[in-house]
């Protein structure tokens, strides 16, 4: 029995898939142990940008350790057809304001486009105020800058 490695993905296929994924996880450092958790994504000129609530677990990891990895996947359900990138990289605050408003604009059009306002929750809102509740001053947008290593593995053709 030979060994099978899964093919790499070119650059144009890690694009389009970060392109049409929304979602990902972020692996942070956690002192012991990993800490994995699911996040929305948004993309601006090859950036990935995330929504962090300012409370719990992953803002003191971050503020320790801002070193994380970021894993995105597709794949269909039988498993015939799945690829998947990892990103590692830091993960900082944004703070310039032009940067943060377009990012927040992106992520409340997306919101309203694609995703139901229930998905709200995740994010710290009232799922009933609707995707415009999401255009506020008071977010925590952060996003993957210093990336070391960007991984893209396929399933065989």
């Amino acid at each position: 029995m030979s060994l099978v490695k899964l093919p790499r993905m070119s650059q144009e296929e890690i694009e389009e898939l970060l392109d049409r994924q929304f979602m990902c996880r972020i692996a942070f450092n956690g002192g012991d142990y990993p800490y994995l958790a699911p996040f929305r994504y948004v993309m601006i000129n090859g950036v990935l940008y995330f929504h962090f609530t300012d409370y719990g677990k992953k803002m003191v990891l971050i503020e320790q350790d801002n070193r994380a990895c970021i894993q995105i996947e597709s794949y269909v359900p039988d498993l015939s057809d799945y690829n998947f990138v990892s990103l590692r990289g830091q993960l900082v605050r944004v703070d310039d304001y032009d940067e943060y408003r377009r990012v927040v604009e992106l992520f409340a059009e997306t919101g309203m486009e694609h995703i139901s306002p229930k998905f709200l929750a995740a994010h710290g809102f009232n799922p009933d105020d609707g995707w415009l509740c999401f255009k506020g001053d008071e977010l925590v947008i952060i996003k993957l800058v210093n990336i070391v290593e960007k991984v893209g593995l396929k399933s065989p053709d």
